[in-house]
């Protein structure tokens, strides 16, 4: 499983070996189509496109060297052209077939190359005689030279990203083709400047032959249903978002406007101005002195002293062993806790029983990660609904909605939090039930932070501020808190960063920019400490790749980093850089109710082990244990000891 582009929806990665063949399993698009019918509905089924589809699956473990996926893609054309038939058969007029990865840069084929085998493989679609009429998305990003190519095919619409790419020239394109603007964002939560898109609007329609049509930049997925669900949020700050059902409306005005003459919608575009207008006058979305203190920022506050001295500084201070084992942070969150929670939320636990609450759960965790025998223990965090945001609901400038859920994967949705003014920290936020789990054990406790880069990944953010610079906001937000914490006695702080590579731009121009600010930001946040502080951070969702160089520019003096699944491919590319500090490639999954044996740990230690220098190896799951029980925790963990013990008495050290 891993992340759709740079969203926060994850999807799950087909394996596909050199002998694949495929068929149609199921009729599950034909029988939608007719349901929706026998309801009186007109539906348009999506399906991922065929070439997005390969370009986003792997090689098969047993697949020979050199395969790729996209290798079979004239066995899988056969199977779309049938999909086709059988939605025409149900009654479809359209299809919509989203082809995303003809606008990324980030995928292991070329965009060069997707490209031009699209046009190949939409030729031979267009070519079918029994199918629906066909669109084709290119959603997420700048669409470059695909939307031209795609428009050649015989197809009969294509969609462009015109808030996220720019418009090309599509003076070439057929005039009985329909070119669909996204000029609605379909990923962000602000009302949109319906002037500016209805000139974008007409921009498009001056310079195609055929017709054109509107639409969002995107599904709505990544969107919360409908503003007139949240009573609880401040009703001004309500009137500057737009929703899904608020989007829907959006796209209703400006094709309005657009066939009918802006006239028509002109009292609906003067109130989205002055929405925005409210907006920007409001207070706390400019505080001048938090503007004043990101601009006083300089070299000297993202640089630490050199790694050698704050090792030598580290092994003093910390006396930990060859090959220390940790977690990577949070515990399971039980049912008792979550349901704390939600008493205290509704006012039926007082907040000093929620805290007696916490802080036995804390006892627990502290005591079953010294009876598994762990080198460096941590808190658990039963206090935190969400990585992030516990912390948007502690910092200035962010707001959290009730029923703002959106689709994480499967069945499993998140909650995002509004960022829509200037970022700062009231007060400290961990360090009391950080300090609190310290004091229960001789062995040091990693204080938990999250990262200013997965804060905004995982947040909404305000659509008014570079995003470099919002990000400078909190972490001078965290670097407050990270000071406080090692002034409370905390000698290891971890600030994870999950959501690096996420938010990695689709275009390879942008990368370079932004892997400076994100990797400034996070330096920002863990640079205020001394050499004998120990800052680690944790990475997940694999494909480190391209961000492999990102991750030493970081100079955190340790990395866990998420490599079970991937089958410690990462630690080659550290390796490949020359990255020189402490890394802990997660040894086990714990995206799987599966408790690992003893020989599969002692396994995958030891090759963590051939390819890590022991003085620089950790030993640590690859992700957070808050999903997971504690009946295959405990056992995973006590294993994960064993296996590091074996390795350490194996080249002669204490076990």
């Amino acid at each position: 499983m891993t992340k759709w582009f740079d969203t926060n929806y994850h999807h799950l990665v087909p394996e596909i070996g050199a002998d694949a063949s495929f068929d149609l399993a199921r009729t599950e698009f034909a029988d939608r189509v007719r349901e929706a019918a026998a309801d009186g509905y007109v539906t348009r089924p999506v399906v991922v496109g065929p070439v997005t589809l390969l370009a986003l699956s792997v090689a098969a473990q047993d697949a020979p060297e050199g395969f790729a996926p996209l290798d079979v893609i004239d066995r899988l054309v056969p199977v779309y052209v049938s999909l086709l038939a059988e939605l025409k058969a149900a009654g479809a007029e359209w299809v919509q077939l989203d082809e995303p990865g003809l606008v990324s840069d980030n995928l292991a084929v070329d965009r060069d190359t997707l490209v031009a085998t699209a046009g190949r493989v939409y030729e031979a679609l267009a070519a079918a005689t029994d199918r629906p009429e066909i669109f084709v998305a290119l959603s997420y990003g700048d669409s470059r030279s695909a939307a031209a190519t795609l428009a050649a095919t015989g197809v009969e619409a294509v969609g462009l990203d015109l808030v996220r790419g720019i418009l090309p020239d599509l003076s070439s394109v057929p005039a009985d083709v329909t070119v669909v603007g996204g000029v609605v964002d379909g990923r962000s939560i602000w009302r949109t400047d319906l002037d500016r898109a209805l000139a974008s609007l007409e921009t498009l329609a001056a310079g195609v032959p055929g017709a054109v049509a509107v639409t969002t930049t995107t599904s709505l997925q990544h969107l919360p249903h409908d503003t007139a669900l949240e009573t609880e949020l401040d009703p001004e700050l309500v009137s500057w978002l737009a929703f899904a059902d608020q989007r829907v409306d959006e796209v209703r005005v400006l094709a309005a406007g657009l066939t009918q003459g802006r006239a028509t919608v002109s009292a609906e575009i003067q109130a989205a101005q002055d929405a925005r207008a409210r907006r920007a006058a409001h207070a706390g979305v400019v505080d001048d002195t938090i503007r004043a203190r990101v601009a006083r920022v300089t070299t000297d506050d993202t640089t630490r002293v050199a790694s050698g001295v704050r090792d030598e500084a580290q092994r003093e201070s910390l006396g930990l062993p060859l090959l220390p084992t940790t977690t990577i942070g949070s515990f399971p969150q039980t049912t008792e806790v979550r349901r704390a929670r939600a008493a205290n939320v509704r006012g039926e636990l007082s907040d000093a029983e929620y805290e007696a609450a916490l802080r036995a759960e804390i006892a627990r965790v502290i005591e079953v990660q010294e009876t598994a025998g762990l080198d460096v223990l941590v808190h658990g965090e039963p206090e935190r609904n969400d990585m992030v945001q516990y912390f948007a609901e502690l910092l200035d400038g962010f707001s959290v909605t009730e029923q703002g859920w959106v689709q994480s994967y499967g069945t499993r949705c998140t909650r995002p939090s509004i960022l829509w003014g200037d970022v700062s920290r009231p007060k400290p936020m961990t360090v009391a039930l950080s300090s609190y789990a310290a004091s229960l054990t001789s062995k040091p406790v990693k204080g938990m932070l999250t990262g200013p880069v997965t804060i905004l990944a995982w947040s909404f953010v305000r659509d008014d501020l570079p995003l470099g610079q919002v990000a400078d906001q909190v972490a001078l937000a965290l670097r407050d808190e990270v000071q406080d914490l090692e002034a409370a006695g905390i000698g290891i702080i971890q600030v994870d960063e999950p959501a690096l590579r996420e938010l990695l731009p689709l275009a390879s121009d942008d990368h370079s920019a932004y892997l400076a600010w994100s990797t400034r930001s996070f330096r920002l946040a863990t640079s205020g400490v001394r050499p004998s502080t120990q800052i680690h951070t944790h990475l997940c969702y694999s494909e480190f790749g391209t961000v492999i160089r990102a991750i030493d520019d970081l100079d955190a003096d340790v990395t866990s980093i998420e490599a079970a699944r991937s089958r410690m491919e990462v630690v080659d590319d550290l390796a490949r850089v020359g990255f020189s500090r402490g890394v802990g490639p997660g040894v086990y999954d714990i995206h799987s109710p599966r408790v690992p044996s003893a020989a599969e740990l002692a396994s995958s230690v030891s090759v963590a082990a051939a390819s890590v220098p022991l003085d620089k190896l950790w030993i640590n799951p690859d992700c957070g244990l808050k999903t997971r029980g504690y009946a295959e925790v405990v056992p995973a963990l006590t294993r994960m000891v064993d296996a590091a013990r074996e390795v350490r008495s194996s080249v002669g050290q204490p076990a």
